[in-house]
């Protein structure tokens, strides 16, 4: 039976039909928000997937070019692979509701997004979070659910909740918060320099508003919500953790995980197996479930030295950073480079310069912005984890990594009047041990100032991890996480940010929420490590931009010109530019306000390309004087180009200070002389003259 629920959401109407669409779904709910509709469904396999050790949660969202009322780009005029916005949205998407399905549920579940309709003052990425949660929620999938999500600008000072395009447009402040009942399970930020205390205070401000929006999902959920089915577990018998124990002992167990270094480790831990697996030999149901089991034995064994020793895998303090190392110009050639080092993890960036028209057009559903100038990208190839495997290319972890150093250096930027490049930084991943995304943006940070880009100031990044007990105040908070206390911890909280303040967040979470007292003491902790990252370490390295971009950087002239010139500059399709471009191999790009960019290596030819455009857009007065080449011959004088496209005659009479019989005489096709500027003549030609030009010019 068809059913609509409504509500007022920061000042819009959110309106959400059930049994209207999907039927065949497990659950769906078609999103109205203000104009954006968006079709969000869960679907779940009735039988759980063989042979795996995780949950097989796939999480989608489809843009369609429709919904803003375009057609795509391209010749197959056919939406492709996802942008780059889809999959960093299905990831958002993913993160809340990840946690909420039961710990040893092995069945596919697919959470799909279908974006029909765009209003772009309501986000159609807030409006399929909420679908998900309430396409889940109400569906016959196990889910410990519902979720809600808000979004958070910030302008002058004052939080403003689902914010319009126009306000996101001068916001300081992008910030997304999912919470469950009680806790706050995602964030995620994008800010320029917020301080923390603002930072905390704009989080609880948007769980506040999720828990209105939670009680009007129970609601829906109340009057649709099917009855959850039922499905086989796939947890570890209890009975197989006993039997290890006697085999390998806690302590054992202890010793094999209680390694600063990887490899010591894994090795310590590939032992074990064997023992275990030997010991088991004629158990083949315990031998099928032994890797998860082995994994849960860890895992159990590293959170309770954490947690009740207070002891961490590699021997630190629980608030001890790994140690660090930086250092820049390791490329010869690059324009800018720069590595970080945080134990055994270790990024290299590389800052790439180009003119602005190499910046990166976007095809998508956002109408306000469809280039950008900044692009960071982060590879992580298989050898920085010992394993072998082939490229293909970016997955979804990579673009979220890109995206997020991307986020946290943009507000440090220089302006395109500032700084009229396109700039893009590769960070490459050498070794991971734990968090490179965050040593990506030391290391990018370095790179650009190394580079000559004037950013603002450096920034830093780091991540705390959190293991918890049975109760919400038995936690502790651990700084600088390595792999192993990710894998094993509850949390990967990232922030980036200044001295003055945050500029990026990002928090992954496999339990059911964090308390506020958590989420201070996690921002705390990365503002200190932070500010000892900046001060101690990168700044030893490279304090602050260099004054100049490296020699095998393109330079960059800017000079303004009349709007209303901008075609004499261009000239009939394109020909007096590209004379200028041959003659002087640079490039050159011409925005409508009259901006000129002359971009090239060879300085001289930069300045001779002004020089020209320079000419070409004056308003020619007597007296100027040009160097001008013989381009036509006539009885009554000559011809000069004196630029691209603009030519002057010289009257016979003008040639020289003697009598000229013919122009030949003393000028010859292809011959460069200098000329004065007379003004125009009768038939509003420009006239020159060659015996006038002062001895001295």
């Amino acid at each position: 039976m068809y059913k609509s629920y409504t509500m007022e959401l920061a000042g819009r109407t959110l309106r959400v039909d059930v049994g209207r669409v999907a039927a065949q779904a497990n659950g769906a709910a078609l999103m109205h928000y203000g104009d954006t509709v968006v079709l969000s469904t869960a679907t779940a396999s009735e039988k759980p997937r063989e042979g795996i050790d995780f949950f097989p949660l796939s999480v989608e969202y489809e843009e369609k070019m429709y919904s803003v009322g375009k057609i795509p780009g391209g010749f197959n005029k056919r939406e492709g692979k996802a942008s780059e916005n889809a999959v960093l949205t299905a990831r958002v998407i993913d993160r809340p509701m990840r946690p909420l399905f039961p710990k040893d549920y092995r069945n596919d579940v697919t959470l799909n997004n279908l974006v029909l309709s765009v209003d772009p003052d309501c986000a159609p990425e807030l409006t399929a979070m909420l679908g998900s949660a309430i396409a889940t929620a109400i569906s016959d999938i196990p889910f410990d659910g519902p979720t809600a999500t808000t979004q958070v600008g910030l302008i002058d000072g004052e939080f403003v909740f689902n914010p319009n395009a126009a306000q996101k447009a001068v916001s300081d402040l992008q910030l997304t918060v999912a919470s469950t009942r009680d806790k706050v399970i995602m964030i995620e930020a994008g800010a320029k320099e917020v301080p923390e205390a603002k930072m905390i205070e704009a989080i609880f401000a948007a769980h506040e508003i999720n828990q209105d929006v939670i009680r009007f999902i129970d609601t829906i959920v109340a009057e649709c919500r099917k009855e959850k089915h039922s499905y086989t577990s796939c947890a570890v018998p209890e009975e197989l953790f006993a039997a290890m124990k006697t085999v390998v002992t806690p302590e054992e167990m202890e010793v094999a995980v209680f390694s600063d270094d990887k490899q010591t480790r894994e090795a310590n831990i590939r032992e074990v197996k064997e023992k275990l697996t030997e010991a088991f030999a004629e158990n083949e149901e315990w031998l099928a479930v032994l890797d998860e089991a082995v994994y849960q034995y860890q895992k159990k064994t590293v959170r309770k030295m954490i947690l009740k020793d207070h002891k961490r895998p590699d021997g630190r303090a629980i608030n001890q950073i790994r140690p660090l190392a930086a250092e820049v110009d390791l490329l010869p050639r690059v324009h800018g480079s720069a590595m970080f080092t945080r134990g055994q993890t270790q990024i290299c960036t590389i800052t790439t310069l180009a003119p602005l028209s190499e910046s990166q057009k976007i095809d998508g559903l956002d109408v306000a912005e469809t280039s950008k100038r900044y692009m960071h990208h982060y590879n992580f190839p298989s050898y920085s984890v010992g394993e072998t495997k082939p490229s293909r290319g970016p997955g979804r972890r990579e673009i979220g990594h890109g995206a997020l150093a991307e986020r946290a250096l943009v507000p440090v930027l220089p302006s395109e009047a500032e700084f009229p490049y396109a700039i893009r930084t590769v960070s490459e991943t050498f070794e991971s041990n734990g968090s490179t995304s965050q040593a990506s943006i030391c290391a990018s940070s370095m790179s650009l100032m190394a580079a000559g880009v004037p950013i603002k100031k450096p920034v830093a990044g780091i991540s705390c991890g959190l293991v918890t007990g049975e109760t919400d105040d038995d936690y502790i908070v651990l700084t600088d996480i390595q792999g192993l206390e990710d894998f094993f911890g509850d949390m990967d909280f990232k922030v980036a940010g200044t001295h003055d303040g945050i500029t990026a967040i990002q928090m992954d979470i496999k339990i059911h929420g964090l308390t506020r007292p958590i989420i201070e003491e996690a921002i705390a902790r990365t503002k200190e490590a932070r500010t000892y990252i900046l001060n101690e370490v990168m700044a030893k390295a490279i304090d602050e931009p260099r004054t100049e971009v490296s020699e095998y950087a393109p330079k960059i002239l800017q000079i303004s010109i009349d709007p209303q010139k901008i075609g004499d500059v261009v000239g009939q399709r394109g020909k007096t530019i590209n004379a200028i471009i041959e003659q002087t191999g640079v490039k050159i790009d011409i925005t409508d306000d009259g901006s000129v960019s002359i971009c090239g290596t060879d300085k001289e030819a930069m300045a001779n390309a002004m020089d020209m455009i320079r000419i070409i857009t004056t308003d020619f007065e007597a007296g100027q004087i040009f160097t001008g080449k013989v381009v036509s011959i006539k009885e009554f004088g000559a011809f000069l180009e004196f630029a691209p496209g603009k030519e002057g005659m010289v009257h016979i009479s003008k040639i020289a200070k003697q009598r000229v019989e013919k122009v030949e005489d003393v000028l010859s096709l292809g011959q460069e002389v200098k000329v004065i500027c007379l003004g125009k003549d009768k038939m509003g030609r420009i006239s020159f003259s060659i015996k006038d030009v002062p001895a001295e010019a």
